[in-house]
């Protein structure tokens, strides 16, 4: 193992499975501390590949708790960390999909770098976050959705936790965390905080077998699709990897107050949320009505994103996933 250290503090990119022996090493605690230090910021100085990625991947989901379902279920994880602090539209795109019969295991956690996170807007809205994977399995078969708390899964990120907190900067867990699901998901919509992880992360996905997948980065710096600029999308799409763009205006969305998707505490996201699953019509549903046109994509249940778009949108203005919400909520 003293060899894939050394390459790494030499500069030196790893194989896939150089990779994912260092990563199977670091989630059975057999390094101390101060290597483990060394380890991620040699990852941070020299930039991290899409082979070591895929590795890190590899591992962290062979180690998860493991929830069953089928390869038509999909998640909306993103990266986080766009700096934005906007309203939790991944959250609740999953929540949608979910209301059209589309299964999702959404995978997540607490706020690390905004006000909310999806586990703190979710529990804001009653829907249980504590999951054991038998219950996310049966709630997947039975309502489409199971939101699994990273910290519940990953139980094996213990032994880099203390070390992660000492370097006080993103590292390569950052990255990999999101495409971790337990459930081994093949479907993904993913948001990134920086385009030079776009295609290194589909590349990632495709070497961990996902079918389809959307990597999202918008030219407003959001790790979501934008109803204000245009969004850059790199598409997996059956090892299959493009790169296109998706413009708001050519949708014919005319909006321009982004004041208007900025989140606030776990309550105040949770109350923008229900509005709009009760039908209202604003920046953030139409936020979220494209967010769920890519999730309808991955899923194969729409080819054209317009067409996945204006129909997402014509959904939520019925109110019918408020009525879904409250099927899912604890009693």
């Amino acid at each position: 193992m003293s060899q894939i250290t050394e390459k790494l503090k030499k500069g030196e990119n790893l194989s896939f499975e150089e990779s994912k022996a260092l990563f199977s090493d670091l989630m059975e605690g057999k390094y101390p501390e101060n290597l483990i230090i060394e380890v991620l910021e040699s990852f941070i100085k020299k930039g991290e590949t899409k082979d070591e990625l895929a590795g890190g991947i590899f591992v962290l989901r062979s180690k998860a708790s493991k929830v069953k379902t089928d390869s038509h279920t999909i998640d909306t994880c993103g990266t986080g960390g766009d700096g934005k602090n906007s309203l939790n539209i991944s959250t609740a795109a999953a929540i949608v999909l979910a209301s059209m019969g589309i299964k999702v295991a959404k995978h997540g956690n607490k706020a690390v770098s905004s006000n909310c996170g999806s586990a703190d807007v979710l529990q804001e809205l009653k829907i249980n976050i504590n999951l054991k994977p038998d219950e996310a399995e049966k709630s997947i078969n039975e309502f489409n959705f199971a939101f699994m708390f990273a910290p519940n899964y990953h139980s094996a990120m213990k032994h880099v936790g203390p070390a992660r907190k000492k370097i006080q900067k993103k590292t390569i867990f950052n990255l990999i965390g999101p495409l971790s699901n337990p459930a081994q998901v093949k479907r993904q919509v993913v948001g990134v905080f920086d385009k030079k992880w776009m295609r290194p992360f589909a590349e990632a996905l495709r070497e961990n077998n996902v079918i389809h997948a959307y990597i999202v980065h918008s030219d407003d710096g959001m790790d979501e699709i934008s109803p204000f600029e245009k969004t850059t999308i790199i598409e997996l799409n059956n090892g299959n990897i493009n790169e296109f763009i998706i413009d708001p205006q050519q949708l014919g969305i005319k909006l321009t107050n982004k004041n208007n998707l900025t989140g606030k505490s776990a309550l105040y996201n949770s109350q923008k949320i229900i509005e709009i699953f009760k039908g209202k019509f604003n920046e953030f549903s139409q936020a979220v009505a494209l967010n769920v046109a890519a999730g309808l994509i991955v899923s194969d249940n729409e080819y054209e994103f317009k067409d996945a778009f204006k129909k997402a949108e014509s959904y939520l203005k019925t109110g019918n996933v408020f009525k879904y919400l409250t099927k899912i909520q604890m009693k």
